[in-house]
């Protein structure tokens, strides 16, 4: 393993690198949303049933999480900068496909290409600790998560104008324009990092965790549709627990496994890692439920009758809460240690979901509700990601924050669907319209999930408070390096 730290003369000028990863990023996430609102023009466009115009969302998000533990470590071993550019390069194939599709087999299959950008977030983690001033990691890496949950946000307002003014291609073609735009700035601003990890890929372990993840997914996302108790979910289910058990089994035997299994030992990547989970089930629910919340007709005696547009708007407090508050995280983590960032996430979350199941019937209660929940995410994400960085060595980066996006993902699709479900399970009598209990149910269902991940956050080493000005903890590498010098 090779490693290196910037020289002073290399510390200057990270604008232009740091812009280039942001870009990068946001291209990936403003993907995994923008198509939603979009969803009842395709299933009228195509003819297509419920079911299947889900598949739209299912298949980026398997192949999502595939890519983002493959290419995570394939990252570290090869160069972050030229798996990122090359993960890029997928990405706008599979936007370019969908751009072009005509059927909905087209675009379900160009959305399961579309999911190999996924791999942009670990990858631009290690670069981050690669070629940046240690000073400097903590915001940085802050940033680019927060990248990812207003990306998520802001794709769900900007579809509703491009799709009444245009018509749904043109999210992909928007969307490509700036994917292309991320690699050329990666390609023109971003070095190949010196710090690799050589080895081989574990292929048989790559098609177990692939597998296994697939199975898990795929039950969890058609869970509703099939029904949780049907033969086909709970085959599913089986199926991954058992290819997920053989996976850990091969990995321990493995000489270079596709993942260190030692670093899932690590008190503070655990801690993390079902941290992520929890978080991901109780926050995820949000970004679909408020604005189906708000775009329910105020006949009913709730909601706000708001075009897609205007329900989007209700995501962009959120957002902006969530630009401010991650590098905010940063700054904290780095002077008083990461657990106090994501004890603080857990419970500002909870208190956004809060206002959200005792005060949803005012606009501007709403929009409180998404400020609150977003400083919740911004510091969750950041926090998060940064306890993982500084858990391992460079060289595991990619690795380690790859399976703890897969774990918040997977939380993610569970608290999404659970939360849709409960909302569907009543409706108003003689109406398809849901219940308002339904939606009070998820929020405290959300608020409850936050409260519980605490303990969990706050199980993993080191002191709530750090002593200001402790030095943080080196990795086995760092410490190798300075006994070497």
């Amino acid at each position: 393993m090779t490693d290196h730290t910037p020289a002073p003369s290399e510390r200057r000028g990270f604008a232009a690198p740091f812009a280039a990863l942001l870009l990068a990023v946001l291209s990936f996430s403003l993907m995994q949303t923008m198509v939603v609102p979009a969803l009842p023009d395709l299933q009228r466009e195509f003819g297509a049933s419920t079911t299947a115009v889900s598949w739209v969302l299912s298949s980026f998000l398997l192949t999502a999480s595939v890519a983002t533990a493959l290419l995570g470590r394939v990252g570290d071993m090869f160069g972050k900068r030229r798996v990122l550019i090359v993960s890029l390069g997928v990405f706008a194939v599979g936007t370019l496909i969908a751009a072009l599709s005509d059927s909905l087999a087209l675009l379900i299959a160009a959305r399961a290409v579309q999911g190999v950008g996924s791999a942009a977030f670990p990858l631009a983690f290690g670069i981050v600790r690669d070629q940046f001033p240690r000073e400097r990691v903590p915001v940085a890496i802050g940033l680019i998560s927060s990248t990812f949950g207003i990306g998520f946000g802001v794709g769900l307002v900007v579809p509703g104008p491009i799709v009444d003014a245009l018509d749904w291609h043109w999210i992909f073609w928007l969307g490509l324009v700036v994917i292309v735009l991320g690699i050329a700035a990666v390609t023109a601003f971003i070095q190949e990092s010196a710090t690799t990890r050589p080895g081989r890929i574990d292929w048989a372990g790559a098609v177990l965790l692939s597998a296994g993840v697939v199975a898990l997914l795929l039950a969890i996302s058609e869970g509703k549709s099939w029904g949780w108790t049907s033969g086909g979910v709970i085959g599913l289910l089986v199926t991954a627990v058992v290819l997920l058990a053989v996976f850990v089994h091969a990995e321990s035997k493995a000489g270079e496994p596709l993942i260190d299994l030692e670093l899932l030992r690590r008190p503070a990547v655990l801690t993390s890692h079902l941290t992520a989970l929890i978080i991901g089930f109780g926050m995820y629910g949000a970004f679909t439920l408020v604005p189906l919340l708000a775009q329910t007709p105020s006949e009913v005696g709730y909601g706000f009758g708001a075009s897609v547009t205007e329900a989007g708007l209700f995501m962009v407090p959120m957002a902006a809460a969530m630009l401010i508050a991650s590098p905010l995280a940063g700054r904290i983590g780095a002077a008083a240690g990461w657990k106090l960032p994501l004890v603080l996430a857990c419970l500002i979350g909870a208190v956004g979901f809060v206002v959200y199941a005792a005060a949803h019937d005012t606009e501007g209660s709403m929009y409180v509700g998404s400020g609150v929940l977003g400083i919740g995410v911004g510091f969750a994400f950041a926090a998060l990601a940064n306890l993982v960085v500084s858990a391992v060595d460079r060289g595991q980066t990619g690795e380690a924050t790859g399976i703890n996006t897969i774990m918040r993902t997977i939380g993610g699709s569970l608290g999404a669907q659970i939360a849709a479900s409960i909302v569907a399970s009543k409706t108003i009598p003689g109406t398809r319209v849901p219940a308002e209990s339904g939606y009070t149910t998820a929020f405290v269902m959300s608020a409850i999930a936050l409260v519980l991940a605490t303990p969990v956050a706050l199980a993993g080493p080191g002191r709530l408070w750090a002593r200001p000005g402790a030095p943080v903890p080196a990795t086995s590498t760092e410490r190798q390096s300075r006994s070497a010098a």
